[in-house]
């Protein structure tokens, strides 16, 4: 499913992502991310695969959603508003002031996220580092303990 949201997010050449890497990531020793997975009549058709972040100011941790995705045709089915609760639950089980995402500015769904009361952050704008501009300052890193 992770490629077929590649697909939607019309960014298919850019997932890499393989079979034995997200075994490793969900169910190696260490594990450091997390999916659930919607099912109907037994078949795979959503997922929402997210990992913990850390609040500095509020002193505890939250979700960051990294992925959701429902396929075309389960969309309007609930699955997807499901998974969001599912997490939601788990934040309000364990503490968790924040579950927070990413969407795309031209993606619809983003209709789907405020239904549920959620809203994007205007003042707070996602930056990226990585591929050569990442390997340069790597390389100017001097050793820092921690």
């Amino acid at each position: 499913m992770v490629h077929e949201l590649a697909v939607f997010e019309r960014a298919p050449d850019e997932c890499h992502l393989t079979a034995e890497q997200l075994t490793t990531a969900l169910f190696g020793p260490d594990p450091r991310v997390y999916c659930h997975v919607a099912v109907d009549d037994g078949r795979p058709i959503g997922m929402a695969l997210w990992f913990l972040t850390f609040s500095t100011w509020e002193g505890v941790h939250g979700i960051y959603l990294e992925d959701l995705y429902v396929q075309e045709s389960a969309r309007g089915t609930g699955a997807g508003k499901a998974l969001v609760a599912e997490l939601a639950r788990i934040c309000v089980e364990r503490g968790y002031p924040r579950l927070e995402w990413a969407v795309l500015d031209w993606n619809p769904a983003r209709r789907f996220y405020e239904a549920l009361g959620a809203g994007h952050k205007s003042d707070w704008l996602p930056y990226r580092l990585s591929g050569a501009p990442l390997a340069a300052l790597a390389a100017s890193s001097s050793a820092v303990t921690s």
